[in-house]
């Protein structure tokens, strides 16, 4: 089998394990119920990123300030030449939000854990209770780089395209989201959009179907023969989205450091956005 288009990107449960101590590996748990699972036990010497709190602008619907994610990394005592090792649960969901983000701001050193937090307990690997306390750092974070995020009207403009098979649009929800059956997915029932369905021209490749039964990833020959059949190839620009932007963040991740897709985007405004507001199209069967 081939590798991975950027195999440096992930990293293994016995390569973690060797290097809980390394002055320079900092690990960072990132969870949907952030503090309940940190809190019953996390990787040693892991510190906890809080999704909600950490990774997203405390008033605004947006991300973090490049200002706010500074002030993070430094607290986690990550230098220009730490590298970063990012999990979680629900098989990286949160963790590959994280990536994303930290990505796009040109974060350096960046690895997921490859099977999350689902895997390294699995298989009974050592877990604390007790809070590390980093020495501060004085890291400066680049500048945001361009091309890692799509906007509404980014995808209300490429519509035509998408239509005509020129871009591939990936909602990555599951089959009941995308054919608004239901308008939440059951992981969150009571976070319910206006409207049920999808974008539309946009092909449905749930986000779980990336991975094995202990969360790690498919191969590269599975992962392109599972999105070639959806009109994803090489050369082509890819937007994916789910509800929030947490699920696409994940695909996003696949696609452009497992597959070696340049030119794909993440559509955080998700569905919350594009199913509430008026006059957006949808599409259902």
């Amino acid at each position: 089998m081939s590798a991975y288009a950027h195999p440096e990107v992930l990293v293994e449960n016995e390569w973690l394990a060797a290097h809980l101590h390394d002055p320079t590996v900092r690990v960072a748990e990132i969870d949907y119920d952030a503090q309940a699972n940190y809190d019953l036990g996390h990787i040693p010497d892991a510190v906890l990123f809080d999704w909600r709190r950490d990774i997203n602008d405390p008033v605004t619907r947006d991300l973090l300030s490049r200002e706010a994610l500074e002030a993070l990394l430094r607290r986690a005592g990550v230098g220009p030449d730490t590298t970063l090792v990012l999990y979680g649960d629900f098989n990286n969901w949160f963790a590959a939000f994280a990536y994303w983000v930290f990505a796009g701001y040109g974060v350096q050193h960046l690895r997921l854990l490859n099977g999350g937090r689902k895997k390294w307990i699995a298989e009974d690997r050592p877990l604390t209770k007790e809070i590390p306390t980093p020495t501060p750092s004085r890291y400066v974070v680049p500048a945001a780089a361009p091309g890692f995020r799509a906007y509404l009207d980014d995808v209300r403009g490429l519509l035509p395209k998408v239509r005509a098979g020129e871009v591939a649009l990936i909602d990555v929800r599951g089959p009941k989201e995308f054919s608004g059956e239901i308008t939440a997915p059951v992981e969150y029932p009571n976070e319910h959009a206006q409207r049920g369905g999808h974008i539309p021209g946009a092909k449905n490749v749930p986000w779980a179907q990336a991975v094995r039964d202990d969360g790690t990833f498919r191969s590269r020959e599975e992962l392109e023969a599972l999105y070639s059949a959806q009109g994803v190839t090489r050369g082509k620009p890819v937007i994916t989205y789910c509800r929030i932007g947490e699920r696409s963040s994940h695909t996003w991740f696949v696609l452009k450091y497992l597959l070696g897709i340049d030119d794909v985007r993440n559509y955080d405004g998700s569905w919350t956005e594009w199913g509430n507001l008026i006059r957006t199209p949808i599409e259902r069967p």
